[in-house]
């Protein structure tokens, strides 16, 4: 097997006109389908009421996030289906693939009707449209990311950062809708039709991102190698320690994700108007989206190594204090302070591990590995997240901190073995 060799960040100092186009494609695609995983997520606390209605109102928050949960538990399975199809019939099949189930996954939640008008069919359709989700944005991640890194031409690392950056606009986006709902709209007219406004809005990103996706070109690294006849055999059969080691790299960045997210129903534990948690979380994703690509070129020109471990250090020793902080203080201002802080965090260490990812797989079985490290990753130490913060925030609020200091060694023991075994500058 080969790998294409790295281009060099000083050849020019912008990716030329067709690598943008590449980003464009795959980004507002991966835009769209992060949006709808990460609405879902911000409107838990309304999905709640309407899909789980239960006396203990923490108790319907956990059955909804337990759909978020649902959504990663099929991911491997997308992660293998559409991995092994990206790297076997190419890049533009995968992403053509998981734009339209992402689109079809969230029309059934727009239009779904809640518990008090069909009962227990409700939330069972829901997990239906969750499912659907799921075993897409498990293809969506491995196949976006690769196509960006492999249409560079110069600073592979620098394209493959738009990763992070079109999550971190997904967030704006998610952040923005809920921020508009909860400060226009009052709450009885929004448990009987706002709800579904935001989830409207992902369905209309959806023939867009196709539209485009369907005018691309397969990167030329896929069309010069010859396709192996199963490549996900050959991942787990010959790459399963890169695996394995990818999923470890992968926990602060799935951790920090959910962490953001969860914050917005952790306002209001904190006794903050729900809106804050919102406009928090959205600064929070201007924050990784400007600055994601900034820490991609720094990684082109000194290594992806030395970021990431100094962001996970940066994070594991700030984050209590973090915190502690919000505690005291417990005002919206306080909250937008600590996720823009948490942002710059994500921002460094996302947007650096993408490119890692990529040169950790040849060629032929790189969409699988990076889906599959990303996915594991997630079920473990991302999707678990608002799940068991929603119940350890009942004994503890500073579950939070808690959460970001068991997951942060974990991805520095999985950095330090990426330089070590297999050479990852």
């Amino acid at each position: 097997m080969t790998t294409a060799p790295v281009p060099s960040a000083g050849l020019r100092r912008t990716a030329p006109r067709s690598s943008w186009r590449s980003v464009v494609a795959a980004g507002l695609g991966n835009v769209m389908e992060w949006y709808d995983v990460i609405i879902y997520a911000y409107m838990a606390p309304v999905l709640a009421v309407l899909f789980f209605p239960k006396s203990d109102q923490t108790a319907g928050l956990i059955s909804t996030y337990a759909g978020l949960l649902i959504s990663y538990l099929i991911r491997p399975v997308g992660a293998m289906v559409i991995g092994n199809l990206a790297d076997k019939h190419g890049r533009k099949a995968a992403l053509t693939l998981t734009i339209g189930l992402m689109t079809i996954g969230v029309a059934i939640i727009a239009v779904t009707p809640t518990y008090a008008t069909i009962g227990v069919a409700a939330p069972a359709i829901l997990m239906v449209s969750r499912l659907i989700q799921g075993f897409s944005a498990g293809g969506e991640f491995g196949a976006a990311t690769t196509f960006m890194a492999e249409s560079a031409q110069v600073g592979r690392r620098f394209l493959a950062s738009w990763q992070a950056a079109t999550q971190g606009m997904a967030m704006i986006l998610a952040g923005v809708s809920g921020w508009l709902l909860f400060t226009t709209v009052d709450t009885e007219t929004l448990h009987s039709w706002a709800w579904r406004l935001p989830f409207v809005f992902g369905i209309l990103i959806g023939p867009i991102g196709l539209w485009i996706r369907n005018r691309i070109p397969d990167t030329e690294e896929f069309r010069a190698t010859e396709p192996i006849a199963n490549p996900l055999r050959t991942t787990l059969r010959d790459h399963w320690g890169r695996v394995l080691v990818g999923t470890l790299c992968v926990g602060m960045a799935g951790m920090g994700v959910y962490l953001i997210t969860f914050l917005a129903a952790y306002a209001l534990r904190l006794d903050l108007a729900q809106w804050s948690g919102y406009a928090a979380a959205a600064t929070a994703g201007t924050v990784i989206a400007v600055l994601a690509p900034c820490f991609g070129r720094l990684a082109d020109r000194i290594g992806a190594v030395p970021i990431l471990l100094t962001a996970a250090v940066v994070g594991f020793v700030s984050i209590y204090p973090l915190l502690s902080f919000l505690l005291s203080h417990r005002t919206t201002g306080a909250l937008i302070l600590v996720e823009a802080f948490i942002g710059v965090i994500i921002a460094a260490y996302f947007g650096t591990l993408t490119g890692l990812l990529v040169e950790l797989f040849d060629t032929e079985v790189r969409t699988t590995g990076i889906a599959l490290s990303y996915n594991v990753g997630m079920i473990f130490m991302g999707s678990l997240g608002p799940l068991l913060l929603t119940a350890w925030s009942d004994v503890t609020l500073r579950a939070p901190a808690y959460y970001f200091m068991m997951i942060a060694p974990l991805s520095v023991i999985g950095v330090v073995l990426a330089r070590k075994l297999y050479r990852q500058p």
